[in-house]
């Protein structure tokens, strides 16, 4: 890959996994969603539980690609971390309005969230990229797997006396539950997917993702490139399994065997793409999905600020009753339509397409809106 080119590829990956999580997030009705898209109950996983780490994989490598260039133009290095700390800021403080919005209530509002996540696992890997070299990259990407297994498998729970995996008891509840009590998940209030100890393993994500840049940087041909990502992304797919039998593949807790799956896969998915897109140059097919990696973020925080208003203004339907636009919208053109999952998979997959919409017009006005 020539260091001018831009890497189609991975914003077409970008603008899939961005549209994956808004269709899930926004289900015409929750009580009638497949099965692929609602999230494992506790251990497992499902086709949704790929979207966020995904996610941090792109940013990881996004981090490699970006700031290779900056170091290369010769940017200071104390100026990039103070950029970063700054992009870090903005993401956290815009995660932090979304979980707030409309009422703002600081007592009971949510810390942890997506896009918080992401801004702290965002400003923990770029530091390590710029400080670290590849070795020590690669020793923390392990490193920080092999330790939160430890500490969740070995480690007892204080008030409980023993160490286990259960949602409300493990070793991160504890600790969400002492640093953040009463600013958790509104679904547990007792634990947060998202919560601290988990943002461990969540920093070894977006570090696989650093490591698959620095191997795109390589000299190596494009034919190597794509055959080494395949066997990675299955041999870590072959450790996640055997991992899973003594510390199980879990999204909530973010569990060091879910590292490994998602992270070999988002390997492979990325290969495939890397393949069709950029070596072969099929690109007939990725417009919509470019468009929508391109403002990632801004469309993932806008179609969630529009999903809570959709649930807050209220309208009169046709029996009388006053209900939530989005009920009104749904009921009017979805229900009646559809059986009652393809009706709330119809309003989700609409909802992807207004937005994929909304973003083209940016797109065609070359505004990219970044934090």
């Amino acid at each position: 890959m020539e260091k001018s080119d831009r890497l189609l590829s991975l914003d077409v990956f970008r603008g899939l996994t961005i549209a994956g999580m808004i269709m899930v997030n926004n289900p015409g009705s929750w009580g009638s969603v497949y099965p692929a898209l609602r999230h494992a109950v506790w251990h497992g996983v499902t086709p949704t539980d790929l979207v966020f780490p995904f996610f941090l994989f792109i940013v990881g490598v996004a981090i490699t690609l970006s700031l290779t260039k900056r170091k290369e133009r010769g940017d200071n290095q104390n100026k990039l971390i103070l950029n970063i700390i700054k992009r870090s800021f903005l993401i956290f403080l815009v995660g932090l309005i979304l979980m707030g919005f409309p009422n703002f209530n600081l007592s009971t509002i949510r810390i942890p969230g997506v896009l918080q996540r992401i801004a702290v696992v965002y400003l923990i890997a770029s530091i390590i990229f710029l400080k670290c070299s590849v070795r020590w990259q690669v020793i923390l990407t392990f490193a920080f797997l092999l330790v939160y297994w430890f500490l969740m498998t070995v480690i007892p729970v204080p008030g409980v006396g023993y160490a286990n995996l259960e949602p409300a008891t493990n070793l991160g509840a504890y600790f969400d539950n002492i640093i953040l009590n009463g600013h958790l998940w509104s679904g547990t209030k007792v634990w947060d997917p998202e919560g601290i100890l988990s943002t461990m393993p969540a920093i070894s994500t977006a570090l696989s993702g650093i490591l698959l840049g620095h191997w795109l940087k390589t000299k190596y041909d494009d034919a190597t490139k794509i055959i080494w990502m395949f066997v990675v992304g299955n041999f870590a797919l072959l450790i996640s399994m055997f991992w899973d039998m003594v510390f199980p593949i879990n999204k909530g807790i973010w569990t060091s065997s879910y590292v490994m799956y998602t992270s070999g896969l988002a390997l492979i998915i990325f290969a495939m793409c890397y393949w069709l897109v950029d070596v072969k140059k099929y690109t007939w097919w990725t417009k919509p999905l470019i468009v929508y990696g391109m403002n990632a973020i801004a469309v993932y925080f806008l179609s969630g600020i529009v999903a809570r208003l959709l649930n807050l203004i209220e309208v009169t339907n046709s029996a009388g009753k006053v209900v939530a636009m989005k009920t009104y919208l749904f009921e009017s053109f979805f229900a009646p339509f559809f059986s009652p999952m393809n009706a709330s998979l119809a309003w989700a997959l609409a909802y992807v397409l207004f937005w994929l919409g909304m973003m083209w017009i940016l797109y065609w006005k070359k505004i990219f809106i970044k934090l």
